[in-house]
Parts: C-alpha cells; structure tokens; sequence
C-alpha cells in the first residue's frame, strides 16, 4: 500500500490530554511539520504555558520550558538572547497571554524579540473551567458570565493581532483558523512564514489562530466548528494584519 500521510517525528507518540474536538491538535501538528520542513529541530527550543497546553513538554520532540503563567514571551527572551542562533517559540492560549500575560506579550513585540508566538485564541478559560477570557465574544456565556458577556461591564473582547500590528518591532502578525480544512493549510503557511522570518532575524512574530472549545462551549465538535465560522470569525477577521516584507499600499 502506498503510504499517503506520516505522523511528524517532532510529535512524539504520547496520547494527547486534549478533550475529543479541541484545536490543540490540529496546532500541535502544524507547528510541529512546520519545524521538520525547515529542518531545525536540533536547535528549536520551545516555551508553553500554564493553561490547556500545560503537557505540550511531552508531545513535541524538542527541548521545551515551561513558563509561569503568562511569562512565556520573557522566559522565551532570555532564552533568545542568550542562543540567539536558536529558534524560540511560545505556544499560548487567551487567558494566558491576553490576561495575564499581556504586558509580557506587549514588550516582548515592542523590543522587537525575535521569537514567535502562537496564540490560540478559543474565547474562553479552558483548562480552569470555562471563565470568561479578555476574547470572550460579547454575549457570549461562560462559568463566570451566565447571561452572557456585557460589554457595559466587561468591555469589548480584545483584539490581540490588530493591537501588536500597531507596535513597531513586531515584524510579522497574522490570524488564521482551524475550523476547515481549507483554513488549516492556510494556518500551516503563516506558522511557516513566521518562523522563517525569525530565523531571517527581521524581529517578533505572532500568529493568532482561531480555535475552539467543545466542552466549555458546551457544543459537539462539528458544532464548535460551525460556530467558529459564524460567531468568532466575523468578530476575529482572519489575515495578515502587519507584514514588514510587504510594502504600504
């Protein structure tokens, strides 16, 4: 039989904890085929968080820090600079870097750090039970907002990628999905595109990726998906939202 798809070396053989549905996954592959394509496994050193992707240690293939939580993009710094041939990633969801995290994730854009980021952006709380998150859409209803998001009192959900564009040293930010097939190559080509220009030195990289949460949502993961599509996307637009290799129109 012909062989037609062969599991990354960079992902180990370790059953993932994610619950049935989660994008974790769909990510952890991309980022992980990313790195074998570019051939720098050997000296990629990667940075997760306190937050659903807490264990990513035992799934990728490559030597991996964990980080207080919301203090990736420092810890990911320190390492950069003290390897700075190294290629150094963080792996973070909302409550992580848009909460707690946020001042380290500002800084790190605005020293222009020449690290990447992958930001999962699920509108929730995973791993702690379903909180509202800075992303939460407004309306929307989690452990911590029963009737739904209010924007009178919680404001409007933050948008990350739109935000860091704005910072001088960041090089390169786009915001892709993992909720069609279609989405998930164009995902693996801005995690691609991220990466090789921190290796090219031009500075901070962030890919924003918009996923879901089946359980927290409390929907099926088809229907997580579709809802993605209907709700988060039209309030997240996906693209390339600063690109310093790209000329101003």
């Amino acid at each position: 039989m012909e062989t037609v798809f062969k599991k990354t070396p960079i992902l180990t053989d370790t059953t993932l904890h994610y619950c049935p549905g989660c994008g974790h996954g769909i990510v952890h592959r991309l980022v992980a085929e990313v790195i074998e394509e570019l051939g720098v496994q050997e000296k990629t050193i990667g940075v997760v968080p306190v937050g659903c992707a807490v264990f990513g240690y035992k799934y990728f293939n490559l030597d991996i820090m964990e980080a207080a939580h919301g203090r990736a993009p420092a810890c990911a710094t320190g390492i950069k600079r003290v390897h700075p041939d190294n290629v150094v990633f963080t792996y973070q969801g909302d409550g992580d870097l848009a909460s707690i995290g946020t001042a380290e994730i500002v800084q790190a854009a605005h020293r222009g750090e020449k690290i990447t980021t992958i930001f999962i952006n699920n509108a929730i709380y995973g791993m702690t039970g379903g909180q509202m998150a800075p992303t939460t859409l407004v309306g929307q209803v989690t452990t911590t907002s029963p009737y739904g998001r209010d924007e009178n009192h919680c404001g409007k959900p933050i948008r990350i990628a739109e935000m860091l564009a704005t910072i001088e040293g960041a090089a390169y930010i786009e915001r892709v999905s993992v909720n069609t097939p279609a989405n998930i190559i164009k995902a693996k080509k801005a995690i691609k595109k991220a990466f090789e220009m921190q290796i090219a030195g031009k500075g901070f990289t962030l890919i924003e990726v918009v996923s879901n949460c089946p359980t927290n949502w409390g929907m099926s993961p088809a229907e997580s998906m579709q809802w993605i599509e209907d709700n988060m996307i039209p309030y997240y637009p996906l693209g390339v939202k600063k690109d310093i290799d790209k000329k101003e129109d």
